[in-house]
């Protein structure tokens, strides 16, 4: 018969066990995995805000420039470009007017870009004036 032994000490009793350095090695893996996971969709979130504030402020401008258009009355048909401030920054703006299908209206369709050289609108706004 074969009689079964437990890890004691000197003194009898029954030692404790810790974790294995290699069971800690895994769980700060674990850790640094999920917090890096954390930090990107953070700084995700940070961007797309910063991105939806922006594309706010372009269509802002947007609507003040067909508005302004609208209280100047029936504008020709053509292109137009300015600047305005918005939001402590300058934002570029142009505007091509054409007549609206039914020849009642006028359509304004309004690029706001960012800065001067920009190629790629922020925001195009489309608007519709009375003739």
């Amino acid at each position: 018969m074969r009689i079964r032994r437990r890890a004691r000490d000197v003194r009898g009793v029954r030692r404790s066990r810790g974790f294995t350095l290699l069971e800690v090695l895994i769980a700060l893996v674990v850790v640094a995995v999920a917090l890096a996971a954390l930090a990107r969709a953070g700084a995700q979130a940070i961007d797309a805000q910063a991105m939806l504030e922006e594309r706010t402020l372009a269509l802002w401008v947007a609507d003040n420039v067909i508005a302004e258009m609208r209280l100047e009355g029936a504008p020709a048909p053509g292109r137009r470009q300015g600047q305005r401030r918005m939001g402590e920054r300058d934002w570029h703006w142009q505007a091509l007017i054409q007549p609206a299908p039914g020849d009642d209206l006028m359509r304004v369709d309004v690029a706001v870009h960012a800065g001067p050289r920009q190629p790629t609108p922020i925001l195009t706004h489309t608007g519709f004036l009375p003739r």
